[in-house]
């Protein structure tokens, strides 16, 4: 933010009373803002080992306690959040992060709540935190490289309601619908406004592809995209939205679902990720306006390591259902331009088109366009049961890989697809590449195989690697859609139990 016009645009009613961008919060513009707005209650929030944000409470009864929360955070049960923290052991403190202050836009009372980090018995960053995996792997990307990564989610997800006959959706049609074919635009758009107001940086929303009814219940599918911003923000904000949208459709008296997959031959959700390199904030995945060299090492590292990041990014059964072909999700390890069926994709970045604006608008002929790079590349397997810290710390993992890799420009030459590679007349091409992990199962043993990428100067503790790999190992899902087929009931079952992922 540069000027008095960003503050008062800002839609984080903090950002505009301090005057100041959140990066810059203080402990004591905190204090000032709680005691000018009248707020009863604190609220610290931190993810636990399910993937969803929990909460400690705090009734404020004065300043000195307000400044004794704020400096020395709380006291919590490690052991009740993460699986990796024995009960002998498990005092564990929650210090709070000020620049993730935002206002509750739920409760009656005026409520703070603020995103926290944990710490050991010692003061120290808990090794195994997925937020201090993320921390670490980002500082040692930023001394390894020189580079800010930055990078958004495409965050999907289905409202399940029952079936109305005014208006009834299309089967598998609902990509960009309005109302009234599009029931819970209302809900999106309510979403999109609280997320911004507890700042997230809103790119737009819209209804997604998968629509359908079945039972006597209608399923709409919706998402919500950010703007680039980097890595650990980026995991803040995905968590603040999922917790946002859950919220909003509890009061709306209708089941959100960020699940990967609802029920078979339907769309399912996916989490996209988007990516991109700045140095001394240009952009560096564009160069003479094609992909950079930069940005191919980089996707190369991420491709290379694409079948162990699964472990973090595809975390139950169900999220290989919906890596399947002709889903629009991907299956094999390939990149390409605007293609959705590869698992890195090059989306459509604004190179050589600056004249479009005029050419819609002849008024605007003969005036300058800000010409300023968008170009990302988008990873396109993880879902919505998504470890979110850890898959963001893996993703910065594989760019450093990449960056450092000797012959990623001719994997990445070697990987490049520039066709539909289920069709039959390019059979061939699709045999020449090597498939994702089908299950859990498999990622594990892709994870635990490539585990050296991740442990290396200690970014992912080798407990919490193994950890990962006992327990997808311990879904047994091995074969799991072929054991499923035609089983429609059992498929139902799976999909209620890991409805509700982190």
């Amino acid at each position: 933010m540069n000027s008095n016009s960003d503050i008062l645009m800002n839609p984080n009613e903090l950002v505009q009373f301090l005057k100041k961008p959140a990066a810059q919060f203080t402990r004591e513009d905190l204090i000032r803002f709680i005691e000018a707005r009248g707020i009863e209650m604190l609220n610290f929030r931190y993810v636990a080992g399910d993937g969803k944000l929990k909460a400690l409470n705090f009734v404020l009864s004065g300043r000195n306690h307000l400044e004794s929360i704020l400096s020395s955070g709380e006291r919590v049960d490690g052991s009740s959040l993460f699986p990796f923290v024995g009960a002998g052991s498990s005092d564990l403190y929650v210090i709070p992060r000020y620049r993730t202050a935002f206002l509750n836009p739920f409760t009656e009372r005026p409520t703070l709540e603020i995103l926290c980090s944990f710490y050991d018995f010692e003061g120290k960053p808990l090794e195994s935190a997925p937020e201090n995996i993320l921390r670490k792997a980002y500082a040692k990307f930023r001394d390894s490289t020189g580079l800010t990564m930055k990078a958004l989610g495409e965050l999907e997800y289905y409202v399940k309601s029952f079936s109305e006959d005014l208006y009834p959706s299309v089967d598998q049609k609902g990509y960009h619908q309005t109302k009234p074919f599009a029931k819970f635009e209302d809900l999106r758009v309510e979403a999109l406004m609280l997320c911004a107001r507890a700042g997230c940086r809103i790119k737009y929303g819209h209804s997604e592809v998968g629509s359908f009814t079945k039972d006597g219940e209608d399923y709409e599918q919706h998402e919500i995209e950010f703007l680039p911003v980097e890595v650990d923000e980026a995991v803040d904000q995905l968590l603040i939205a999922k917790w946002i949208i859950r919220l909003l459709g509890y009061e709306y008296g209708v089941e959100v679902s960020f699940a990967p997959k609802i029920t078979v031959g339907k769309a399912g959700s996916g989490l996209h990720v988007h990516m991109m390199l700045e140095k001394d904030g240009r952009n560096m995945m564009v160069e003479n306006g094609r992909i950079s060299d930069t940005a191919r090492k980089m996707i190369a590292g991420i491709l290379d390591l694409s079948p162990s990041l699964t472990a973090f990014g595809n975390t139950i059964p169900t999220s290989y259902l919906r890596l399947v072909p002709h889903q629009e999700a991907p299956t094999n390890i390939c990149w390409g331009d605007r293609n959705r069926s590869v698992l890195v994709r090059v989306p459509l970045g604004w190179l050589g088109s600056s004249d479009m604006i005029t050419d819609a608008n002849p008024v605007e002929k003969g005036k300058s366009v800000p010409e300023e790079s968008k170009q990302t590349v988008e990873f396109r397997a993880p879902d919505g049961s998504a470890d979110l810290y850890l898959l963001m710390a893996g993703l910065v993992v594989a760019a450093e890989h990449g960056l450092s890799m000797k012959g990623a420009l001719e994997m990445a030459e070697e990987l490049y697809v520039n066709v539909n590679i289920f069709r039959d007349e390019h059979s061939e091409k699709l045999a020449s590449l090597k498939s994702l992990p089908a299950s859990c199962y498999e990622s594990a043993g892709m994870l635990d195989k490539q585990r050296q990428f991740y442990e290396e100067g200690n970014v992912f503790p080798a407990g919490t690697i193994g950890n990962i790999v006992e327990r997808l190992k311990g879904y047994n899902d091995r074969d799991l859609s072929e054991r499923l087929y035609g089983k429609h009931e059992e498929i139902a079952e799976l999909v209620r139990e890991y409805l509700h992922c982190s």
